[in-house]
């Protein structure tokens, strides 16, 4: 035996992550990770063993802000002797499945929460927002932001007392996020958050309608611009430009045949399971959705095509029952909107089109149906609008009717 496996064997069998080795080892392969990923991830683990041993660290006591100090200050100024491991983006992930792995044991805690008043408030907010008010995940996380910026800066780690919040408190803070904003609209998402947290604490007792009455939206004319679609050129490129030769080409082509053909936003695609397509009866059910609901609509032959071509050829052995699922470790898992925005943004690139946002390819979708014939509460019915107000963006692009109730420009031959 070498020196360097003396010493790998030594730190890591003599120090307290000894019983923990096996599993951990277990967790890497159930993950599938690559050989040589889990050979340095134990490496990294390995060193870390060193450290706690040298410093006669408690293994309970290990947590991610022990972590953050090995990474931060031991490091950098490492002296340990060979063969202590240093790629810090390889240690970072190795620690984090140790922290996993330690608390599935029940060997340490789970990383406190809610530690001041404002945690607390949020906490009550989210609670608030999901349950009585039935929004979705990503809308409670916009608000939580700016929420949590607001209190934070009025309070600090003190208790939250709602009757010390002003009209002037309120005025500074819009003008204070309307400059982090590049466009002057973004800031109704800002505004919003906070009608929805002053009325959440109206139901509680408090005062606070003088609050409301500040949060007031910039003027926006909704209807102003023309929604972006695809022409039909595009269309036939981008459908295209899906066949290539790619470990994911055929994910790729599964995914933009859902957003084109069916207008699922990007979450709606993350979130199909393979229980939610029917195959005898040519229908998918949609559960992950915008307005929380489930809704049934039938799969267009092409779109099926897609995804059954990916399931028989690409899809890489797993027991997830996502439809899509990752390539790279930690395998079994489904991927997540970012990846499907991505994997569109990739579509565009490879067809030579200069577009970058996902949701093109659902305005696409609405404007292919009006010019089919397609009315616009049908298009509101496919595209599961709540309200038919969401939907009228579109009228404006229904050329053929609109075409059909245009007056003669004044002055001009009739």
């Amino acid at each position: 035996m070498n020196s360097d496996h003396h010493h790998t064997s030594t730190w890591l069998l003599e120090s307290q992550l000894e019983p923990y080795v096996d599993a951990f080892m277990l967790h890497l392969l159930d993950c599938r990770y690559a050989s040589n990923t889990i050979d340095n991830y134990l490496a990294g683990l390995t060193h870390f063993a060193h450290w706690i041993s040298r410093c006669n660290i408690d293994v309970k006591s290990i947590d991610e802000k022990l972590i953050q100090q090995f990474l931060d200050n031991h490091l950098p100024r490492c002296t340990c002797e060979k063969p202590a491991f240093y790629n810090a983006k390889d240690l970072h992930a190795a620690l984090g499945h140790l922290l996993v792995l330690l608390r599935a044991n029940a060997v340490i805690t789970d990383p406190l929460v809610g530690l001041t008043p404002v945690d607390e408030e949020l906490q009550r907010f989210d609670d608030h927002m999901n349950h009585v008010r039935g929004l979705a995940p990503s809308t409670r996380k916009i608000n939580l932001c700016s929420i949590r910026r607001l209190l934070f800066g009025q309070f600090g780690d003190q208790v939250v007392v709602i009757s010390a919040i002003l009209p002037d408190h309120i005025r500074q803070f819009v003008a204070s996020q309307s400059k982090l904003c590049k466009v002057s609209t973004s800031i109704g998402a800002s505004i919003s958050a906070l009608r929805c947290y002053f009325r959440y604490r109206a139901t509680l007792g408090d005062r606070v309608h003088q609050l409301i009455g500040v949060t007031n939206f910039p003027a926006n004319w909704q209807q102003a611009s023309l929604p972006k679609t695809l022409s039909n050129n595009e269309v036939q490129r981008l459908l295209d430009a899906l066949v290539y030769d790619n470990t994911a080409a055929l994910r790729t082509a599964a995914i933009v045949h859902c957003a084109l053909d069916l207008g699922l936003r990007s979450s709606e695609v993350a979130y199909l399971g393979l229980d939610d397509i029917d195959w005898s009866a040519a229908t998918i059910t949609l559960r992950g959705t915008k307005g929380r609901r489930e809704d049934v609509m039938p799969l267009p032959a092409a779109t099926g095509q897609a995804i059954a071509d990916y399931l028989k050829y690409e899809r890489p052995p797993t027991s997830n029952r996502a439809v899509f699922v990752r390539n790279v470790a930690p395998r079994d898992q489904p991927v997540g909107p970012d990846l499907i925005r991505k994997s569109i943004r990739q579509a565009y690139a490879r067809a030579g089109l200069p577009y970058t946002r996902s949701h093109l390819l659902r305005h696409t979708m609405a404007s292919r149906l009006l010019a089919g014939g397609s009315s616009l509460k049908e298009v509101a019915d496919v595209l599961r609008h709540r309200s038919l107000n969401t939907t009228l963006i579109y009228a404006k692009l229904d050329s053929r009717n609109l075409a059909a109730v245009a007056l003669p420009w004044p002055g001009s031959a009739s």
